[in-house]
């Protein structure tokens, strides 16, 4: 089975710069899978901060909803494969499918994939429940749903971690 490594914390806790470091440790090439969109122009700057930071050890995959098909496709042609974020990809599935419970088939059949990859996989999500409750429907259905997610990719992962202020702390 694959060594799964799932990350998890706040905005701009340190996640991203452990997922890569965690990555590289297993030497290269390495991919990154991008669930993110360019859609404006503060995340076009985002995106083009976390590619000017990985360099060219990297391939960089867009991919905002099909991961299971990506990491069939990458599968074995990379020393590590890191999919940020996981959060996002929640997002999009929400907005194509209408439903948590059709995101979370996503998640599970994702889950099943993972056992398939002989490529370590590190996984980056959100940790969107510890603030203040949502004041709409939609957004309360998105955090339930995140954190429904992250239970799941959790317990499926052989290594957790939860960033804090750029400090990692292994749950697993």
């Amino acid at each position: 089975m694959a060594r799964i490594i799932f990350i998890t914390g706040g905005a701009r806790s340190g996640k991203s710069r452990l997922a890569e470091k965690l990555a590289e440790s297993f030497g290269g090439p390495l991919c990154y899978v991008a669930t993110g969109e360019a859609r404006d122009a503060e995340m076009a700057e985002r995106i083009a901060a976390h590619k000017a930071r990985r360099g060219e050890t990297w391939q960089t995959v867009e991919e905002p909803l099909n991961l299971q098909e990506v990491l069939r496709e990458v599968h074995g042609r990379y020393k590590a494969v890191l999919v940020d974020c996981i959060t996002l990809w929640i997002s999009n599935l929400l907005f194509r499918h209408g439903t948590a419970e059709a995101v979370l088939n996503e998640v599970r059949t994702l889950i099943k994939s993972l056992a398939e990859c002989q490529t370590p996989i590190i996984l980056v999500s959100n940790e969107v429940g510890m603030g203040i409750v949502p004041e709409n429907a939609l957004a309360r259905t998105f955090r339930d749903l995140a954190g429904n997610a992250n239970e799941l990719l959790a317990e499926a992962s052989d290594e957790a971690y939860v960033t804090f202020s750029g400090i990692p702390l292994k749950l697993k």
